[in-house]
């Protein structure tokens, strides 16, 4: 870490007849500049302010949009459009091996513009000598390999502590516990797994050992990584609870001799035994975070990185024989955000409800049906008697009419290309063309849907706007050569329903070639209704309501 001092402040004074050098002239950018990035540190924090979104554009590059940011020595940093890099050609990336995350970094810099010869030098120097008479405050974007210690994010420090109980090239395992709790508070511990997508699978049995601290269930913290799906991130979190007539620190670990971690098929050891400390307190933990953010001195604050960077990506690499391919990119995955703050005070504004005091004890649950009209939605409404216990579901379904059910509508399915390096913009025989997904409005479930093509005369169309001119169903063959043959191409119609969605799709398949841009297919949906036989006030038993959804009940 290093601290840039900004300060003391000084600037120039002017006075008649004062000589003017290179000197006072740099001194006095410095002195704006100087308090201006002082003022971004502390005020503002470090992080991306808007924008600068990492997008993989194919399997080995990604695009940078445009957008702004704040580094560490306060310094504004500008990407004023959008970038594509290839990975292999960044600095900081090894070609030596594949399967890994890498990490985006951006960081500022500056590069010298607008070369001129200088005077001065050339009167020292017989060879020509030029300047830069512009700086160009610039940035630049490299890649790291090894994800960055927890301690480079002071302010995250405030909140929680955090530590690395093993690493290696692939594997990361933090714990992570907050730094305040009061007397008898329930709070978590997590355990972090970052790790690479080509890594063997984990597991690990820890035994949770703590000062002043008592597991609310169990001590032991397990995890499996799953066989069936591969990410790059797990979380495993364990509730401890803060005893109660305590005051002071409190520390919480692992049991170095009863820890079990195994990757793929081999068992390590952990890199890391060293317990972390919780602070028992009375009084509110937020009202103590802004007490620590405020309280600290001016050096701690202006500590940083002796070469900043703001994490705008983690970037997940899958080894494919001799190269690679990008498989997955978070966004900012240290939280490195500076929040606008009127945004903030708005936020601040809408309250959240505040979340219910955990229920402890057997539960019973009612339930009862009724009918609602049948133009209504579905209602269900939940009541909880603390006192009893009893958790009520009041559930309305709205009276189906008796009779069937019809909806009709068009759908226009285009048929040209778009693509403006097509061998031909038209139709093309023996060609497909699907709609998007149709809602025909009549619920889920299993229904009939019948089609026919629509054809319009465009000399009518300002009066007829709800009708067609002709609406040829079935084949269209039997009217060629006669007054009554269709104008529009030849076609077969096809439909696919989703019962479960209430939707469904039309296809249409081209028999030959045509100039027509798009075809119009009238739809109609029929549906048989079923009569509710439930009363309005019949109970139902919840044991059988939960049958019929394939869940079980908890008490």
């Amino acid at each position: 870490m290093k601290k840039t001092r900004y300060y003391p402040f000084e600037r120039n004074r002017y006075f008649y007849g004062k000589l003017l050098t290179v000197r006072d002239f740099e001194s006095e950018q410095k002195y704006f500049n100087d308090k201006r990035r002082l003022m971004n540190r502390l005020l503002h924090g470090t992080g991306v302010i808007t924008g600068l979104q990492v997008i993989a554009v194919d399997d080995k590059s990604v695009s940078v949009e445009m957008g702004a940011a704040i580094d560490a020595l306060g310094r504004e940093i500008i990407i004023p459009s959008p970038v594509t890099l290839k990975l292999s050609m960044m600095q900081g990336f090894s070609n030596n091996e594949y399967a890994k995350n890498v990490y985006l970094c951006l960081a500022y810099d500056e590069k010298g513009k607008e070369p001129v010869h200088s005077v001065a030098n050339a009167a020292v120097r017989s060879d020509e000598i030029s300047e830069y008479n512009r700086m160009l405050e610039s940035y630049k974007l490299f890649i790291r390999e090894e994800a960055p210690d927890p301690s480079v994010f002071p302010i995250e420090s405030i909140m929680e502590q955090t530590s690395v109980l093993y690493q290696d090239g692939h594997i990361r395992i933090l714990q992570r516990t907050p730094r305040y709790v009061n007397p008898g508070q329930l709070f978590d511990v997590t355990f972090v797994i970052e790790k690479t997508l080509q890594a063997a699978k984990i597991s690990f049995d820890f035994e949770l050992i703590g000062h002043q601290l008592q597991a609310e269930h169990d001590a032991r913290v397990v995890f499996n990584e799953p066989q069936e799906r591969q990410e790059t991130e797990y979380e495993v979190t364990v509730k401890l609870r803060a005893d109660n007539s305590s005051r002071g620190k409190a520390t919480v670990g692992i049991r170095q001799d009863h820890a079990l971690l195994r990757i793929g098929d081999k068992q390590v050891s952990l890199s890391s035994s060293r317990a972390n400390e919780v602070m028992i307190m009375d009084g509110a933990v937020d009202k103590q975070w802004i007490d620590d953010f405020v309280n600290r001195s001016l050096e701690d604050s202006l500590d940083s990185p002796s070469d900043p960077c703001i994490y705008l990506a983690r970037i997940s690499l899958l080894q494919m024989g001799p190269t690679y391919m990008i498989e997955k990119v978070d966004q900012v995955p240290f939280n490195e955000y500076v929040y606008n703050a009127s945004a903030l005070h708005k936020l601040k504004g809408k309250e959240s409800p505040a979340p219910a005091t955990p229920f402890s004890g057997s539960i019973t649950a009612k339930s009862s049906l009724r009918k609602i009209a049948g133009d209504q939605e579905p209602e269900l409404n939940v009541t909880f008697n603390k006192d009893k216990g009893e958790l009520n579901f009041d559930l309305g379904l709205p009276e189906v009419q008796s009779g069937d059910q019809v909806r009709t509508g068009v759908v226009e399915i285009p048929i040209a290309s778009l693509n403006k390096f097509a061998a031909s913009p038209f139709g093309r025989g023996g060609k497909s063309y699907v709609s998007a997904e149709i809602e025909h409005g009549l619920g889920r479930g299993s229904l009939f849907i019948y089609t026919g093509i629509e054809e319009i005369n465009e000399d009518y169309i300002s009066d007829i706007l709800s009708s067609s001119e002709r609406l040829y169903s079935g084949s269209t063959d039997v009217f060629k050569g006669s007054e009554h043959e269709p104008s529009g191409p030849d076609v077969k119609i096809g439909t696919v329903l989703y019962p479960q969605k209430g939707t469904f799709r039309i296809g249409v398949r081209l028999q030959q070639p045509t100039e027509a841009t798009q075809i119009n297919i009238r739809w109609w949906a029929f549906k048989k209704a079923i009569e509710s036989g439930a009363g309005s006030d019949d109970t139902v038993d919840i044991s059988s309501l939960e049958a019929a959804s394939g869940r079980e009940e908890q008490s």
